[in-house]
């Protein structure tokens, strides 16, 4: 009994070591989480402590950068989405947030694809969680551990001021290196150079057939033509209704996400009317200022609800029809300011 109690202890003091080694273990897996606009996959660093957690998870990173490219420290990358529709529709937006997320790090760490362990999961919320478990010095070669204390120092001095202006960068369109190493890592972000096909619905429901399309040649500016052609007569010609029309706009979207715009337009075309007693024919030109918004439906598809106001010019000949012969009764011109343009577009991404 006596040798028992001696060697309890004995025993307390060699668990004391054993206990330490579990709380560091702990203590080197470390967990960031990274929080997403319900419904939508765009990272956006200034939402809710995203800047600061991607200052912390940079400075790691490149403390480690030797043992994560190495292969001895995968970073784990959990997307979750709760807030779509169907389970399919959850899983992809999962994916494309952790590409989000991996992008930064592919961008300004020089990591690539193979250093990360990526899982898409449709339920619990929308974020993204990254966990990095950090090796013990003592299993980090001395050599990869000097790379890493060299190369965190200068990254963890201008990671916090890269991070601060890149939202406040302008888009400068210098994609090359970049790209490229994105191109290698299969997580390469979509250009803001979109082509889409557009159709006034309002336009067809008047038995009026229109077609544009629209250029965005970057994520504010976008350029489109819109044209329009129909042509109807009847009891027996007396009555028409033909018109053709082109309109280019040029277009500034603003806001976080694009969605609202204002632009400037100008339209010219010629019409032959004749709804009554006495038709009209002639020509007609105009321009004004135009303002809207994008209501996303899916990837590929919105409506564009647009108008326009500002001045068009009219001058056209009066005629009537008597025994199946137009007869000339005079001219006359018409200047008009008010709404010029109105339409429920729907548009269809090309490039998506």
């Amino acid at each position: 009994m006596l040798k028992r109690l001696l060697l309890l202890p004995l025993f307390a003091l060699l668990t004391v070591p054993l206990a330490a080694q579990d709380r560091e273990a702990l203590q080197t897996d470390s967990v960031y989480e990274f929080r997403f606009v319900p419904r939508k996959d765009m990272f956006f660093i200034p939402y809710r402590d995203n800047l600061a957690e991607l200052e912390r998870l940079s400075a790691l990173v490149a403390r480690y950068k030797g043992a994560i490219t190495g292969g001895q420290t995968p970073i784990f990358v959990d997307a979750y989405c709760n807030s779509m529709p169907g389970k399919a529709e959850n899983k992809a937006v999962a994916r494309t947030r952790a590409n989000r997320v991996k992008s930064e790090l592919i961008l300004h760490q020089g990591l690539t694809e193979e250093c990360f362990v990526t899982h898409s999961h449709a339920d619990k919320g929308d974020w993204v969680t990254v966990r990095v478990t950090v090796p013990h010095p003592t299993e980090i070669p001395a050599a990869t551990r000097a790379e890493n204390e060299e190369a965190g120092e200068t990254a963890m001095e201008d990671k916090a001021a890269e991070i601060a202006m890149k939202d406040k960068a302008p888009e400068t369109g210098e994609t090359g290196p970049v790209m490229e190493n994105l191109a290698e890592t299969g997580v390469v972000e979509k250009s803001g150079h979109t082509l889409a096909l557009r159709a006034n619905l309002l336009r067809w429901a008047t038995l009026t057939p229109d077609l544009g399309i629209e250029w965005r040649i970057n994520r504010h500016v976008g350029i489109l033509v819109n044209g329009s052609w129909t042509s109807w007569s009847w009891s027996d010609k007396d009555r028409r209704y033909s018109l053709w029309k082109v309109s280019p706009e040029v277009r500034y979207y603003i806001g976080k996400e694009n969605r609202g715009y204002l632009g400037v337009m100008y339209h010219i075309g010629e019409f032959n009317c004749k709804l009554g007693a006495t038709g009209r024919q002639g020509d007609y030109q105009g321009s004004g200022i135009t303002g809207g918004y994008l209501l996303e439906l899916n990837r590929a598809l919105s409506l564009d609800f647009h108008a326009g106001i500002g001045y068009t010019r009219a001058e056209y000949d009066k005629y009537k029809v008597t025994d199946g012969v137009r007869v000339r009764e005079g001219s006359d011109s018409k200047n008009y300011w008010g709404i010029n343009q109105l339409g429920v577009t729907l548009v269809w991404k090309l490039n998506q």
